[in-house]
């Protein structure tokens, strides 16, 4: 159970920090209404990606489970790029997205359309969360719950905190966002790390 709530927490704890088009139009939007009525927006991610997982997990419960291993390990090969993209973008001092003048989400709605003309939710369902889960639920329904439940449990309540800290105006110095940005890599790659050798382990005991 420890496991698959770490998984399902670390990859949104990341997801939130990683910048992105939701990122910069839930700051955009804070920063002109206040946190209060963008506050909802948070809750985005959950409704735009019952299609996308609807759509992966029937994709994937087709796929032998060799097929939904190895792409358990392009999963973790992708959160290891993602990872080294933020070690990069360490050069920069602007670890947060910057505000778009004319594009922030104005309701819940619109926000849900942003999220879904997103790539890295399909990413993620494809590659991490919709694989995991469907072993998670072959061990137990209960920890496939878990493990997403953990994923949006952490996910909306990080977007509420950066809604809030983007509506202050006073959001982290430059050296605190980096920190934010190292932690977010190391996590990343811990996560990818963990996928690959589950992933290897299965397919050498298959």
């Amino acid at each position: 159970m420890l496991e698959h709530l770490i998984l399902g927490a670390g990859f949104a704890f990341a997801a939130v920090l990683q910048p992105g088009p939701l990122q910069a139009f839930l700051l955009t939007r804070a920063v002109r209404a206040g946190w209060k009525r963008t506050l909802p927006a948070a809750f985005s991610p959950v409704l735009s990606d019952v299609p996308i997982a609807l759509l992966v997990l029937l994709v994937l419960g087709r796929l032998p489970s060799s097929g939904q291993q190895v792409l358990q390990a392009a999963g973790g090969v992708l959160l290891l790029c993602l990872a080294w993209a933020s070690v990069r973008q360490l050069r920069s001092t602007a670890a947060l997205p910057q505000p778009a003048p004319d594009s922030a989400p104005r309701t819940l709605l619109q926000a849900t359309a942003v999220n879904l003309l997103n790539p890295n939710p399909y990413l993620g369902w494809a590659f991490v969360l919709g694989p995991a889960a469907i072993t998670a639920w072959r061990q137990s329904p209960v920890l496939a719950v878990a493990l997403v439940t953990a994923f949006y449990g952490v996910m909306v309540a990080g977007l509420a905190l950066f809604i809030f800290a983007a509506s202050t105006a006073r959001l982290l110095p430059p050296r605190a966002r980096r920190t934010l940005v190292l932690l977010s890599a190391i996590l990343l790659a811990a996560l990818g790390v963990h996928l690959l050798v589950a992933s290897v382990r299965a397919i050498s005991a298959a």
